[in-house]
């Protein structure tokens, strides 16, 4: 009969993963750039970590050009196309939107005003 190996419950704890902690999921969101391409086409670059998904960044990026339309006078943004990308932790997005002062025709229409106020009340920077 061969010796059976006990191992200590704390040996066994030493291997596992860390449990993840509140901290883990809260995103640093690490700026954004919004520019004018043209009369009323903008685009907006935005960085972050932990997005988890792809919709966390593009969500940022929203809220960014919410803000932006605000200050240039137009109350409504439309969605025209996002890049996501992913490296070393560090979550971007690099979306173009066109901005006017009436809602534009389309399914990917944001009301500025409406976006911003959602985008405080969920602690994503419109900045």
């Amino acid at each position: 009969m061969k010796p059976i190996a006990l191992i200590s419950p704390l040996a066994l704890a030493a291997c596992a993963p860390p449990v993840p902690v509140a901290e883990d999921f809260i995103p640093e969101y690490l700026g954004a750039e919004s520019k004018l391409l043209g009369e009323d086409l903008v685009q907006v670059n935005v960085a972050m970590t932990k997005a988890r998904v792809p919709a966390n960044v593009q969500r940022y990026a929203t809220c960014a050009v919410a803000q932006f339309a605000l200050t240039q006078g137009y109350g409504f943004a439309r969605h025209l196309r996002t890049n996501v990308t992913e490296e070393g932790g560090v979550w971007a997005a690099d979306a173009v939107y066109t901005i006017s002062p009436t809602l534009p025709d389309g399914l990917a229409t944001i009301d500025a005003e409406v976006t911003v106020a959602a985008c405080k009340e969920t602690g994503i920077p419109t900045v």
